[in-house]
């Protein structure tokens, strides 16, 4: 009977490497969500974070916010071992405007955990233009990462050796910053001296408000691979991001109006170390990588939701769900066997 139990134990945990060690290869997974408080390190208040995970349950539809969301709320997880993607919005936005890449990573079998940014999201905007934000909101995504790999549901089937962060627009400044870069606030200053039209990135004319001086840019050593979605990116130059050492995914759209691609983007595939996989889109715009709109929500967003003639945000997004899950499958695997060997030496 003893040597029965341990061959099982065996098996079971012979099924659970393969599972960590292929995201992508699977069955066929539905989606989960499941609703976490976390305190934000920032004031000790309450902040949500949203995962999703993959399932072996049924398919669920839910309704989250206005967003159809194809996940079940606290369904059954599937067993194995799952990278761990940390997604970060941007400025007044939210997590779910991106469902569609989140619950389609999970179906390939990662655990996408949105958090959603106090004082900087689509229903507080409190923070928005301080200091606080700019170096709190890695201080938020590394809280969600230490409170997921301590969640009682979903810490027996997260890999804390394989974490990514997924960040659009402010997003991607959120996650360079967790992976070593220092944002350079001379730059911000310049810039809008150079384009005081653009109201996003100077909303302060280029001065942010000193709102807290006891904090600093703090980058978090478990993240090894980022997606960056039209990164708001122009705070660093070459030296500045000297320290990142990550691989990195990098999309944008040159038709983008908001976050100028030139100065984004482009300028920060040049200057970073190692050069990132760059995708850039004809004539796409800012929005193109929200999740493909309802007829409804055309009609009560129209500027979030229309694209130029000719830019197919369902087939981008196709591509871009089929690409990430590659990147990431093959990037954190390779942090997951560099971190085996180095425990081994």
């Amino acid at each position: 009977m003893m040597r029965l139990c341990a061959a099982l134990l065996i098996c079971l945990l012979g099924s659970l490497n393969s599972v960590q060690a292929a995201p992508g290869q699977h069955p066929v997974w539905s989606v989960g969500y499941h609703e976490m408080t976390v305190l934000d390190p920032l004031d000790l208040q309450p902040m949500r974070a949203i995962a999703f995970y993959p399932s072996s349950d049924r398919e669920h539809l839910s309704l989250l916010e206005g967003y159809s969301v194809e996940a079940g709320e606290d369904s059954k997880v599937a067993i194995g071992r799952f990278p761990m993607l940390m997604l970060s919005h941007g400025n007044t936005g939210t997590p779910l405007a991106l469902h569609d890449l989140a619950t389609s990573l999970a179906r390939k079998g990662f655990v996408v955990v949105a958090v959603i940014h106090p004082g900087d999201n689509s229903r507080d905007h409190s923070r928005l233009g301080t200091l606080s934000n700019l170096y709190g909101r890695p201080i938020q995504i590394s809280a969600a990462i230490t409170a997921t790999l301590g969640d009682a549901m979903l810490a027996p089937y997260v890999n804390a050796d394989q974490v990514g962060v997924i960040g659009y627009s402010a997003g991607g400044e959120t996650a360079l910053i967790l992976s070593g870069a220092q944002p350079d606030l001379d730059r911000l200053r310049r810039y809008c001296q150079e384009r005081p039209d653009d109201h996003d990135a100077c909303n302060t004319q280029g001065e942010l408000i000193v709102d807290r001086d006891d904090l600093q840019p703090v980058a978090d050593p478990r993240v090894h691979a980022l997606l960056l979605m039209a990164p708001l990116s122009l705070k660093f130059g070459r030296h500045t991001l000297a320290d990142v050492h990550v691989p990195v995914l990098l999309y944008s759209g040159d038709g983008d109006k908001l976050v100028a691609f030139d100065k984004n983007a482009a300028a920060l595939a040049r200057k970073l170390p190692t050069a990132p996989d760059f995708k850039l889109l004809a004539g796409a715009g800012h929005f193109v990588f929200m999740a493909p709109c309802t007829a409804e929500q055309i009609l009560a967003m129209p500027a979030l939701c229309t694209d130029a003639d000719g830019v197919d945000r369902q087939d981008i997004h196709r591509n871009l769900i089929s690409e990430a899950g590659r990147f990431f499958a093959h990037a954190l695997g390779q942090s997951s066997r560099a971190g085996m060997q180095t425990a081994d030496q």
